[in-house]
């Protein structure tokens, strides 16, 4: 089954790229992920965000790197780590995201 949305619901979605300004290991994770920091500016302000990319990513790489998120997004508990942002992955030549 798929679920379809339309145009309408799309533009309720708060879709924002900015700056990663502090990443940091999630040992206690269920699988290998990535905590980190994003500023998206004046009118947001800072909001976190995990993710499993660390197959591509240290820590040290993501800090400065554009990302694109959900900003409106309610949130998602990993651990004692709230996600609050939700980082689009994009594919690389390769195909891997």
């Amino acid at each position: 089954m798929t679920m379809e949305e339309s145009f309408d619901d799309f533009l309720k979605v708060d879709i924002r790229a900015h700056t990663v300004i502090r990443a940091e290991a999630f040992p206690e994770a269920c699988k290998s992920e990535i905590k980190f920091w994003i500023d998206f500016g004046l009118d947001i302000s800072e909001k976190k965000s995990s993710a499993q990319v660390t197959r591509h990513c240290t820590p040290v790489s993501l800090v400065a790197r554009q990302v694109a998120a959900v900003v409106d997004f309610l949130g998602r508990q990993t651990g004692k780590f709230m996600s609050v942002a939700l980082v689009f992955g994009f594919p690389n030549d390769i195909g891997e995201v």
